[in-house]
């Protein structure tokens, strides 16, 4: 079977499953000096993962020897509903965590895809990758053509916007490839005016350190105290810089059933949210991208959110996390008490 046939078949059977879009690269080397230059500054964080194994993200044939080809794949989870930005008593969740895990969703696709392959390349080598390894997805999807990388250093699509997943198949089979994606961003600077912490420090480039995202999940230390009023009520992920890009004004509604979000996603209460048990915060987001931010993070993200509240029924809650085994939370329930207003319960928790 010669190369076109093979990747006719590859992108006819994507789309069958589902996926907006089907982009094919040749694998090689991807330049190293942009990733290298992003962890000399810092701006990973704590995301010491970032730091690992270098070799492997800016050349994927250390992770598959034999590999060609890169296929990389997009599919859309947006869901047209109101965020709850304006109601200060509610947390708002990123679009993307509020259904089921998307790793699961998109990942058993990929093996489908991968298996169809299976059936007219018995032999193939192949490795999967949903925002788990080394594969810089992002760099795969501009550079086959899925899309472009946006001045938020999301990828966007004229079809779709941003509001898309991403994932990978390396495969070791010669195919047609695409051309990389052009920039459709112009002159705009929406995203980068509308951060609310500065994290777009210039066009392209983020430091994740003052991401709202990576403060609410991946950083599991203090919220820097800088950032805390500008996170108004959110308390997983951070969709701003989306919200306000013109190419996703007339983004289509997802038709994944998964991606649609569940009921108590759209709108949690947070005094609901943070009275919950580790044990009920397990069972309410099982099968939730939630679950990575861990009980105790999530909490300190919701305690985050009652302080900027401005409700003073917020503060008997507060009063008692002040008396929480863990420090980190007595800390940030100290601060929101402060910014709903000096109060003489303070005192209550002097060491911290």
């Amino acid at each position: 079977m010669d190369k076109r046939e093979r990747t006719r078949r590859i992108k006819d059977q994507a789309h069958a499953l589902g996926f907006e879009a089907v982009g094919i690269a040749p694998l090689s080397a991807m330049p190293g000096e942009a990733l290298e230059a992003w962890l000399a500054r810092q701006y990973h964080g704590t995301m010491a993962y970032m730091e690992r194994t270098p070799e492997k993200r800016i050349d994927p044939r250390k992770v598959l020897a034999n590999a060609r080809s890169v296929v990389s794949l997009s599919l859309n989870y947006f869901h047209d509903y109101d965020l709850p930005y304006e109601r200060p008593e509610r947390g708002t969740i990123s679009r993307y965590a509020a259904g089921e895990n998307y790793h699961e969703v998109l990942g058993k696709r990929l093996e489908q895809l991968l298996d169809y392959v299976r059936g007219f390349e018995p032999e193939v080598e192949a490795k999967i990758y949903v925002d788990t390894g080394p594969v810089m997805d992002k760099y795969w999807a501009v550079h086959s053509g899925v899309g472009w990388l946006g001045k938020h250093t999301n990828v966007l699509s004229r079809d779709l916007g941003s509001w898309f997943f991403l994932g990978e198949i390396l495969l070791n089979l010669e195919l047609e490839y695409d051309a990389p994606g052009a920039d459709f961003c112009g002159s705009c600077t929406r995203c980068i005016d509308a951060c609310p912490t500065d994290a777009i420090v210039e066009p392209y480039l983020l430091d994740s350190r003052r991401c709202i995202s990576y403060l609410t999940i991946e950083l599991r230390e203090d919220i820097p105290e800088e950032f805390r009023e500008p996170m108004g009520n959110l308390i997983f992920g951070c969709d701003i810089c989306q919200d306000v890009c013109p190419w996703n004004r007339k983004a289509p509604v997802s038709s994944v059933e998964e991606f649609k979000p569940r009921e108590e996603n759209r709108a949690p209460q947070l005094l609901e949210l943070a009275r919950l048990s580790p044990e009920e915060f397990q069972k309410r987001y099982r099968g939730s991208p939630i679950k990575r931010a861990k009980w105790r993070g999530f909490l300190r993200n919701v305690v985050v959110a009652m302080g900027n509240s401005g409700d003073p029924e917020m503060i008997p809650e507060l009063e008692n996390l002040l008396q929480s085994d863990d420090p980190m939370i007595r800390r940030h329930a100290k601060w929101a008490l402060n910014a709903l207003g000096p109060s003489p319960e303070d005192a209550r928790c002097p060491d911290l």
